[in-house]
């Protein structure tokens, strides 16, 4: 009878534990497939939204596959938690593992910041040009660690995002119109006016020149050799280079054929004799 009850207990107690290990893994099994459905749907969600915001697509698939993992990974701690796992120290050698790769890629996770910032805040975009990290080009390529630039030689130069967004960046595409400035020098025996008013000829008859704002032409400075004058026009940003070389080279011809000068830089060496002693011996 003794044995028999025993026996009764021991089966009990391995039901009972069968049961709420049961429940236990049960419930795991449910946080497990329900956290993983909501993990897909909150990444869904912050993918449709960052393409409603016209976001790179680099940076859409990268925060699509980070956001999903991070979630999962919550979501199996939780599951362990129900086994009965002691999570804590799951969570301790998640964040130490983090901190180690953290601390390899600091350079990595540095141009990652960068990039996304870059695609954030949009300093510029493919096909622009621009100055950056010392080197100016066109925008080949764009993605979350390096941006690369064509030079002007047509030789590619991939800069880490970090490096750009450390510095200044010049984007010359930001706007549409460009001013040209420019600086033209004349003789002191030159006609002032006349090489006004032929410059603002020169600057007028170029179609490419927009009349508003209006042509800017006016002496700058009286410098040693020569009477300096200023240009500043407004041009279309795609006409910036071709007005600035045609307009050089028209000024140097214009002023060559109306006899206006451009002088270079000189020293004039004025000699003055003490006495007759000192004039004789330069005269031998």
């Amino acid at each position: 009878m003794d044995k028999l009850t025993g026996g009764n207990m021991e089966m009990g107690a391995m039901t009972e534990l069968i049961i709420t290990y049961g429940i236990k893994f049960a419930l795991a099994i449910v946080i497990f497939v329900v956290g993983r459905w909501v993990a897909k749907a909150l990444t869904n969600v912050l993918v449709k939204m960052m393409e409603k915001a016209k976001i790179d697509k680099t940076l859409v698939s990268f925060s699509r596959n980070i956001a999903y993992t991070l979630m999962l990974v919550f979501v199996i701690i939780a599951a362990l938690g129900q086994l009965g796992v002691e999570t804590t120290s799951i969570a301790a050698v998640i964040a130490a593992a983090g901190l180690a790769v953290g601390l390899a890629l600091q350079g990595s996770l540095s141009n990652l910041a960068a990039g996304v910032m870059i695609v954030l805040f949009r300093p510029f975009k493919v096909g622009d040009f621009i100055d950056a990290a010392g080197t100016s080009g066109t925008v080949d390529d764009l993605n979350i660690f390096t941006t690369t630039l064509k030079t002007l030689d047509n030789k590619s130069v991939i800069v880490p995002n970090s490096k750009i967004t450390d510095g200044n960046i010049t984007n010359f595409s930001a706007n549409s119109t460009r001013r040209i400035d420019l600086t033209f020098g004349i003789g002191y025996d030159d006609d002032l006016k006349a090489a006004k008013k032929l410059l603002m000829k020169i600057v007028k008859a170029d179609k490419r020149v927009l009349k508003d704002p209006e042509p800017f032409v006016a002496v700058s400075e009286l410098a040693d050799s020569s009477v300096n004058f200023v240009v500043r026009v407004w041009v279309e940003r795609t006409d910036f280079a071709a007005v600035k070389h045609d307009m050089l080279e028209k000024v140097k011809l214009e002023f060559d054929a109306a006899g206006i000068s451009i002088p270079y830089p000189q020293q004039d060496l004025h000699l003055h004799a003490a006495n007759d002693e000192v004039k004789k011996s330069l005269a031998a």
